[in-house]
């Protein structure tokens, strides 16, 4: 079947199987490998992209959902001369370490950032919305505090 949506502020189509996972598309015909593969089953939060603005896993969410609507992944974040406010939160913060998880936790950044959370930022609000994601080799404090210093006052 043949499906249609935004990919990172661009407009695309492609040839999917009803059952492919969204992940596979996107790393195999549009060559996004910023979306990770790694549990296949939704814990380790390594695929998660923003379908309308909103994260979720790619590994589980199956193609032809997303006919018709937005998808933006890792690569679509950044401009040419400037990463997003995320992304240098992370790199200020030295939140990257091997960087494989990494892309997963920005995504789900993005996310909660986008949902006005309160100012001063709360640590266990902060240790929900980034819970989906697994880190093998830190113990999150970098991580909770590239989090922390993305979020601005309102």
């Amino acid at each position: 079947m043949n499906i249609s949506f935004k990919l990172n502020g661009k407009s695309v189509s492609a040839e999917v199987s009803p059952h492919q996972p969204l992940r596979d598309i996107l790393r195999s015909q549009f060559d996004l490998t910023g979306v990770k593969v790694g549990c296949h089953s939704g814990r380790c939060g390594v695929c998660s992209i923003l379908l309308d603005g909103k994260v979720v896993k790619s590994c589980l969410l199956m193609a032809p959902k997303v006919n018709n609507h937005s998808i933006t992944t890792i690569e679509g974040l950044a401009t040419k001369d400037n990463l997003h406010p995320v992304q240098q939160a992370f790199k200020d913060n030295f939140a990257l370490q091997c960087g494989y998880c990494t892309p997963g936790f920005i995504m789900a950044t993005v996310d909660y950032v986008s949902s006005s959370p309160t100012y001063p930022p709360d640590r266990d609000e902060i240790k929900s919305a980034i819970k989906g994601n697994v880190c093998r080799c830190t113990g999150y404090e970098k991580i909770i505090s590239a989090v922390s210093s993305s979020i601005t006052p309102s």
